[in-house]
């Protein structure tokens, strides 16, 4: 059976920048197994799989994989198989979808300019605060002085989806220095139980952003990923919570993958709402290329 893929960059501002994507069509007939290893062949951080093109009970399945395992929630990933849906099967003015992940059901929506996407935006699930840790063992994993670890604010595990620890760093220099420091980080893995760690400072290369991240998930193999959805609601999330706690709401823009030369930015908001915190995150989507797979 022939199934159709799409190579796609996400959070990008413009051609081979931002996060890049694989995404594959009506992949049921594909065993997970060889999920897995499609995505360690193409080589990205993340693989989406649409397992059909039909909509089963107002939702469209999909699985992400790493090329060492399925991960329940990637946020490029849901918002590239939302663009590909929409461009290849929708209607051109469809406004929104539903993707069905292992994590939940996540809703997708799409902004037009001059009737084509200009961005597609995606609402989190609720997020879920974990348990604090101590900032030397944080700062360590990723090969920092804990004065790098930015005061006042929680070293704090946080998901809306897929768990992250988020790292306040005081300064953009600090932020460029981290890397992972093997055994500290699977140290505070294996302590923490959280897999991905998210670092972020309000020093940014582009003064039009608000924030500038690294993400590290070796475990996942992924060494830095050049953007992460996912982080990017937790950091909406935190920031609302514990760097705005008397605003009802905020919107910001996030740098991530200079330092790997894959410069992307993200758009986060998070509001709070009579049933608890609501987390949007958003970003523009570029076709580079697609195909078909035997």
């Amino acid at each position: 059976m022939e199934h159709r893929f799409y190579l796609l960059d996400v959070f990008a501002e413009g051609q081979y920048s931002g996060n890049q994507l694989a995404v594959f069509r009506n992949a049921a007939h594909i065993r997970p197994g060889d999920m897995r290893r499609l995505a360690g062949e193409v080589h990205f951080s993340e693989t989406a799989f649409i397992m059909s093109d039909e909509c089963h009970d107002g939702g469209y399945a999909v699985r992400v994989f790493t090329p060492t395992e399925e991960i329940p929630f990637s946020g490029h990933a849901v918002l590239g198989a939302a663009y590909v849906l929409q461009s290849e099967l929708l209607d051109p003015s469809c406004t929104g979808l539903c993707v069905d992940l292992p994590c939940g059901r996540v809703n997708v929506d799409f902004t037009y300019r001059y009737s084509k996407v200009d961005s597609v935006w995606m609402t989190h699930l609720p997020p879920q605060y974990g348990e604090t840790v101590e900032p030397a063992a944080a700062a360590a994993a990723i090969g920092l002085d804990v004065s790098e670890v930015a005061d006042g604010l929680p070293v704090l595990q946080v998901s809306t989806g897929l768990p992250f620890l988020m790292v306040p760093v005081e300064s953009r220099p600090a932020l460029t220095r981290a890397r992972v420091a093997a055994e500290d980080y699977l140290a505070l893995t294996r302590a923490t139980g959280t897999r991905s760690v998210y670092a972020f400072t309000p020093e940014t290369y582009d003064a039009e952003n608000q924030f500038s991240a690294r993400m590290f998930a070796p475990d996942y193999g992924i060494p830095e990923d050049a953007a992460t959805g996912a982080a990017a609601g937790c950091l909406a999330a935190y920031a609302l919570d514990y760097m705005l706690p008397d605003s009802t709401e905020t919107e910001f823009s996030i740098e991530q993958g200079h330092d790997m030369r894959r410069p992307s930015r993200l758009f986060a908001r998070a509001r709070r709402e009579p049933e608890g915190t609501r987390v949007d995150v958003g970003g523009r989507v570029l076709m580079v290329a697609q195909g078909s797979f035997v």
